[in-house]
């Protein structure tokens, strides 16, 4: 039977990371409830700690990375500036050629930090499933439910009335699955779960008014979820957004507050996230730098989103971007004072020296481009003398061919294509 435990996420990649994590959380909590303290909202904290520090080594090779970028961007910009009317081809094999001298002058690739995202990438995602879904991984929260599910699912129109909830037509599919209408137990309590884990304080009371003989039931089963949701005076479970409208109506002006301080501190945490990611170094032409100034736009909209989002959903998910903030500023200030005693220049030497290493592994020597270059200006003495008797057609179709023939098997400007050329040098002399 399918998606038997559908709860959990079961996306390629994403799903076995969320499975391990899982792990992590479900560990934390039962630590937690050991010592009397079964938190979620200081589950989610220790959470981010833990899987913060596991992403530290990646964090520190990207901020390497970035530290290099943004010493080596006013020389790429220098040459953008240099070239910045010229669109012929000559320009642009000359153009790419100073550019990717750059690069091997520092020792880094351009995709540099790309393998460190694509990492990073699926455990974040994994992250925002766990924490969104805990009693799909967390086993002592799961229980909280089950008492009140079992008795539930055996209402009529139990079904059809948690549907009518706020957040139910996430789970639409799961009510129409096969599994869920052929009766499979386990199936059936897993969705019901899913869609009381997202009901509002107001949601629950319905269930109460709708079932009487449960009423004792929900009392218990929402008695438990708020000791595990309360988060210094906060129900987690709940969006600021409905914590506001439910203060407001009870004139609990305090809890405004709160639940307002919420996404609030999510933006500005974030804000200072980005002011103390490595900067580009000051230079007149990031004004007309696409990248810089779209990196700009980024930084400012990112807190502002955060806020909009944390203010509609559960406040845990907003605690985790708080914490997740805090956590990765705290690392930033470490990782910055660490990059900042190390020698850039050393570290360059070591990057070239790996780069070089790199290139005659892919056969490419120190001498095949050294003979190339010296090839290649022999061939332009020769080809200067007679290009001046050529037609303009002539002089273009000479160069087709040529570009033709040796990069057809590599990108143009590239080492590769280089060494094609070496190659067909050497096969003309050996012929000779």
């Amino acid at each position: 039977m399918s998606g038997i435990i559908l709860t959990q996420n079961q996306t390629f990649i994403i799903g076995p990371v969320a499975q391990i994590l899982g792990y992590i959380m479900e560990g934390i909590f039962f630590c937690l409830d050991k010592i009397g303290i079964p938190n979620i909202g200081l589950a989610i904290i220790l959470f981010t700690i833990v899987v913060n520090l596991l992403m530290l080594p990646l964090t520190i090779k990207q901020q390497k990375f970035s530290k290099l970028s943004a010493k080596m961007n006013p020389e790429l910009q220098a040459i953008q500036a240099k070239y910045k009317n010229k669109k012929d081809n000559e320009s642009m094999m000359k153009m790419n050629e100073e550019t990717q001298a750059v690069y091997a002058k520092y020792g880094v690739s351009p995709t540099g930090s790309c393998v460190q995202l694509i990492i990073q990438m699926p455990i974040l995602f994994a992250l925002y499933r766990v924490i969104y879904a805990m009693p799909a991984y967390v086993g002592k929260i799961k229980e909280a439910f089950l008492p009140l599910v079992d008795k539930l699912i055996s209402q009529a129109g139990s079904a059809d009335f948690i549907q009518t909830f706020r957040d139910a037509a996430m789970f639409a599919k799961q009510f129409s699955n096969e599994a869920f209408t052929g009766g499979n137990t386990q199936y059936i309590q897993n969705t019901f779960i899913d869609v009381l884990n997202r009901a509002s304080t107001a949601e629950w009371h319905s269930i109460s008014e709708q079932f009487p003989s449960l009423s004792a039931d929900v009392d218990a089963t929402v008695a438990i979820l708020e000791r595990y949701n309360n988060f210094l005076g906060l129900n987690i479970g709940n969006s600021p957004s409905y914590i506001v409208h439910e203060a407001l109506d009870s004139g609990t002006y305090l809890m405004v507050i709160a639940a307002l301080a919420v996404p609030l501190l999510s933006a500005l945490t974030q804000w200072i996230n980005t002011k103390l990611m490595p900067q580009a170094e000051s230079n007149n032409n990031n004004q007309d730098n696409p990248m810089a100034s779209s990196m700009k736009t980024m930084n400012i909209m990112m807190p502002v989103m955060s806020a909009i989002f944390c203010y509609s959903l559960p406040a845990g998910m907003g605690l985790y971007w708080i914490a997740g903030s805090v956590v990765r500023s705290i690392q930033q200030i470490v990782i910055n004072k660490h990059i900042d005693k190390m020698d850039l220049e050393e570290i360059i030497k070591k990057n070239v020296e790996k780069n070089k290493k790199k290139i005659e592994k892919r056969g490419v020597t120190a001498k095949m481009l050294n003979d190339y270059a010296t090839m290649n200006t022999k061939t332009l003495a020769s080809k200067a003398n007679s290009a001046s008797t050529m037609t303009q057609e002539e002089k273009e179709e000479a160069i087709r061919k040529s570009t033709e023939y040796y990069n057809k098997n590599s990108k143009q400007g590239s080492i590769a294509s280089k060494a094609n050329m070496v190659k067909q040098y050497n096969e003309k002399n050996n012929r000779k």
